[in-house]
């Protein structure tokens, strides 16, 4: 009995690599560091469990020339992709332009058309780029890792918030609540502007006529 005990312990750690080894959520990486990819793999997996949609990261470091097609890149990796899927491809060397010699594209790229109502674009690609492109003392690599991430949650939140459905291990972004809190702060001083020297005065005015 023990050994048969022993057996079935055995199978079912090597069932539990194997699937974990043919889960990971990771085409391609050039940068993420091993904590990254962890938390990445784990946010896809639950994503996958919750959603059904597979949300897969491919980085490279290819210098790509202008206009170069990203979605037919990633066709390269299409059997490792499981339909329906939403592909996030990080190119930080691909030239935009000749003359300033400025680099670095982000491909959002779906399955179908239909995929693309579960996500806003430019939120999602503007979560990566707010950490990418701010001025501190991270190195570059640290930006591309926390950027991808960061991009990656908030492609799933967006996703699983079109599913009706709450994500556990996704990462808050900070950036957007902030633009929010500023957004609302702008809103009620503009409110306040036009109730002080127009709407007030205009109240004013016609209780002196009356």
């Amino acid at each position: 009995m023990p050994s048969i005990a022993k057996k079935v312990i055995f199978i079912t750690f090597l069932t539990s690599l194997f699937l974990n080894a043919n889960s990971s959520y990771i085409l391609k990486q050039e940068y993420l560091k091993p904590q990254a990819a962890e938390m990445i793999n784990t946010i896809g997996q639950e994503l996958t469990l919750k959603t059904g949609v597979n949300a897969y990261v491919l980085e490279t470091n290819e210098s790509f020339p202008i206009g170069y097609n990203l979605v037919q890149y990633s066709e390269r990796y299409h059997q490792k992709m499981k339909v329906p899927y939403i592909l996030y491809l990080f190119a930080p060397n691909a030239l935009i332009t000749e003359k300033t010699k400025q680099r670095g594209r982000i491909g959002i790229i779906p399955s179908s058309n239909t995929l693309k109502a579960l996500y806003d674009y430019d939120a999602v690609r503007d979560a990566g780029l707010d950490v990418i492109t701010v001025k501190d003392k991270n190195s570059i690599i640290d930006k591309y890792n926390i950027g991808v991430l960061q991009a990656y949650s908030e492609l799933a939140d967006q996703i699983a918030a079109h599913k009706n459905v709450k994500m556990e291990h996704t990462i808050p972004n900070e950036t957007q609540l902030f633009v929010n809190v500023i957004r609302v702060i702008l809103y009620t001083g503009l409110i306040l502007i036009v109730w002080i020297f127009f709407i007030k005065p205009m109240i004013q005015k016609r209780g002196k006529n009356d």
